[in-house]
């Protein structure tokens, strides 16, 4: 999740002139010495777009790619309204130090919530209609006709009377002095001819022959290495260390203290710094939460389910009235546990700093916040600092608001100025010292009339706040609304798909010493389960099928009912499974996207298979379906290993799964097919990476029951018997 930043169109425009007006930067990630050394510019259209004398079309984006095509996705925007040649595309970063420079004008740099394309839709495209608008006009004023005589195709301009023509690359500079235009007349998405088309990844062939270079990969002359260790136990620190043990090791450069809870050793290679921080020996203070538990924790959650402090989101009608009506009243109680992000590639940020200058060169979802933390750890003046990009090895919300890696790596390379440092966590440190997926409980209680409709609900969330801990200045009143995501009545971000005559939403406050985090997806996982499953409970309890119960809930919401809809007739819902196989269905709105899912599985002596999964989704707008796709898939891989593997347990105030043997993901043969439906009804952006995620527990767990009549109400599933 971010705070979102408006860029408005005038704000584009004269940032964008100031930009041209002023100078002209290019930018590249110099991961060699002769790179660095060059200092070269390149000639730009605008800020968004340069354009090579050999035609080659550079499109600069500012949000991060880590695996989920954002990168492929904005360029398409771009160069969609820019009108240029597809296959002559490039991409690069942009330094969020320039961006400050430049009065930001390339707008928000956080990726996270997927937010990447729906919140930076409108501004990229004005980039690249300004652009095009600019290399057709210095083309015109180079032939001295009207600019409306003039047309684009595919980076090749055209004065229609005289058929004379030209190309981007030759008009390119003197388009970079022509004024911006003032009013840009965006494209409809319906006359898109290079956005809303199955493109290929512009990343896809870098990473296949490994050409990709990763914060893990970066290498520089003289380099150093470090690694470090942190006291295991939140809330501890510190005790001791005993430097003098290791410091005459092989490579050892230096033993360094970094703060109250960390030690590390920087030495000529990472292998070496790793052997001998493991050699060192250290003392923990283990703090105050050494006695906190899984045990303990889930105490204060479940006494908060019937506690009275709690904020209420939404609040319909008298349900204390319907419970005590006369009807059928039903009542379940979940819980969800603690998760990781577990990204492939572990925590890790370059840093150079002299008393003058600091750059880091970091894989963040956050490219701002990864300076502003830069340059309070240098000392320096955030002029004096900037942060390279480089791809994620994986982020899933752990690199976005969280750069305690790069404030390491800063503190390090100030142990020895003028050398790069490259701090790099073990998978060990990486699992102890996360900002987990918050653990909650919730109670659901229900009331059915005669027919089985269902009159009230009550859903009280007992557990942690995310903002509570990362954004306090996101809290409204005391109440975090986050933890209402896909609940509320009417937010664009996500809002409940059912009508409920008397219904009460509300969350009693728990947090535990545990530092919570924005983990993919978010709290949408968690009430997805609630909500689904509980749905699942009611229209059993009523004798209902669940698409029909569902059904009649849903007439005021068709967006929610369309997507689920399209789910059921996929599956086949109103035909019989084959035999042993049965079904669960879910839908949810999240992330501006409205997702459901039906899922087919079979349990055969305990052991569950998930054979099938339809999945659809509803994001508006469709930038690249078969990216979308793609990350529906991907979502399914996430959402699955969560709900059958993914549990952090605590023990001794700390986490237990320091590795992969203890905290495991799906594995290939496991996955079962999945099916994506794509229902674009146009009108709004909705986000893609996330919100179905949301949607593969509980189609599971209700199938599950289909299949079993046993109830999973606490994950993950490897915690069941289900023979």
């Amino acid at each position: 999740m971010t705070i979102a930043t408006k860029v408005s169109r005038r704000n584009f425009i004269v940032g964008s002139a100031a930009a041209v007006g002023g100078f002209s930067l290019g930018f590249h990630i110099p991961f060699t010495p002769e790179a660095l050394a060059q200092g070269a510019t390149i000639p730009e259209v605008n800020a968004w777009v340069v354009i090579k004398p050999d035609e080659t079309v550079v499109i600069r984006i500012a949000r991060s790619e880590m695996g989920q095509g954002t990168l492929t996705g904005l360029a398409q925007l771009v160069a969609e309204e820019l009108e240029c040649d597809w296959s002559k595309v490039t991409t690069e970063y942009p330094s969020p130090g320039q961006n400050l420079a430049r009065n930001r004008v390339w707008g928000n740099y956080s990726t996270g919530g997927s937010r990447g394309i729906r919140e930076s839709h409108d501004y990229v495209r004005q980039g690249g209609a300004a652009a095009r608008e600019m290399l057709v006009a210095a083309a015109a004023a180079e032939w001295k006709v009207p600019r409306s005589e003039c047309s684009v195709s595919k980076g090749v301009i055209t004065h229609n009377p005289s058929k004379r023509t030209t190309t981007y690359g030759k008009v390119a500079e003197a388009a970079a002095k022509q004024t911006p235009p003032g009013n840009i007349a965006l494209k409809d998405p319906k006359n898109w001819t290079i956005a809303g088309k199955p493109l290929p990844r512009l990343d896809t062939a870098d990473k296949l022959t490994g050409k990709q270079v990763y914060g893990a990969d970066l290498k520089f002359p003289g380099m150093l290495n470090a690694a470090v260790r942190a006291c295991p136990h939140f809330g501890g620190k510190v005790a001791s260390f005993d430097a003098a043990a290791v410091s005459g090791m092989p490579g050892v450069k230096k033993i360094v203290k970094i703060d109250d809870t960390t030690v590390a050793v920087i030495a000529d290679t990472w292998w070496r710094a790793k052997t001998a921080l493991d050699a060192l020996p250290v003392t923990w203070d283990e703090g105050p939460n050494k006695d906190v538990s899984t045990a303990s924790i889930a105490e204060m959650l479940k006494a908060g389910l019937d506690a009275n402090d709690a904020f209420v989101s939404t609040k319909v009608g008298d349900v204390q009235a319907q419970f005590s009506g006369g009807g059928k009243v039903v009542t379940a109680t979940y819980a969800f546990p603690y998760q990781n992000h577990a990204t492939m590639e572990p925590m890790n940020a370059t840093a150079l700093y002299t008393p003058d200058r600091c750059e880091v060169w970091v894989p963040t979802q956050n490219g701002e916040s990864s300076l502003a933390v830069a340059a309070e750890a240098a000392g320096l003046p955030v002029q004096k600092c900037d942060v390279h990009k480089v791809h994620l090895g994986g982020g899933f919300g752990r690199r976005g608001n969280f750069q305690d890696y790069v404030r390491q790596a800063v503190l390090l390379a100030k142990e020895v100025p003028g050398t790069h440092v490259k701090l790099l966590w073990t998978r060990e440190e990486d699992m102890l010292h996360g900002a987990y997926h918050p653990t909650t409980q919730c109670k659901m209680t229900g009331a059915l009339d005669a027919q089985g409709n269902l009159t009230a609900l009550h859903m009280r969330i007992s557990g942690q706040s995310i903002l509570a801990t990362v954004r306090p200045e996101g809290m409204q009143g005391g109440m975090d609304p986050v933890v209402f995501q896909g609940l509320t009545a009417s937010s664009p971000e996500g809002h409940l798909g059912y009508t409920i005559p008397n219904l009460v939403i509300d969350h009693a406050m728990r947090n535990p010493p545990i530092p919570p985090g924005f983990w993919r997806g978010v709290n949408l996982n968690q009430n997805a389960i609630y909500v689904e499953s509980f749905m699942d409970e009611l229209a059993h309890a009523a004798g209902v099928d669940p698409l029909e119960f569902r059904r009649k809930l849903m007439a005021k919401h068709p967006k929610h009912l369309a997507v689920l809809n399209a789910v059921a007739e996929g599956v086949g819902w109103d035909k019989a499974p084959p035999q042993g196989v049965h079904r669960g269905l879910a839908q949810i709105m999240g992330f501006g996207s409205y997702v459901a899912a039906a899922a087919e599985v079979s349990v055969t002596d305990g052991r569950l298979k998930i054979h099938r999964i339809v999945a659809a989704t509803d994001p508006g707008h469709m930038v690249n379906p078969a990216q979308i796709e793609r990350q529906v898939e991907g979502s399914f891989v996430y959402g699955l290993s969560a709900s059958l593997y993914g549990e952090c347990t605590v023990k001794n105030g700390r986490i237990e799964q320091e590795n992969f043997d203890t905290y495991d993901v799906l594995r290939m043969a496991e996955m079962p097919a999945v099916e994506t439906i794509i229902l674009p009804s146009g009108g709004f952006w909705g986000g893609v990476g996330e919100p179905t995620i949301a949607v593969a527990a509980p189609a599971v767990l209700n199938a599950l029951f289909a299949a079993t009549g046993k109830r999973i109400r606490t994950l993950p599933l490897k915690n069941h018997d289900l023979a």
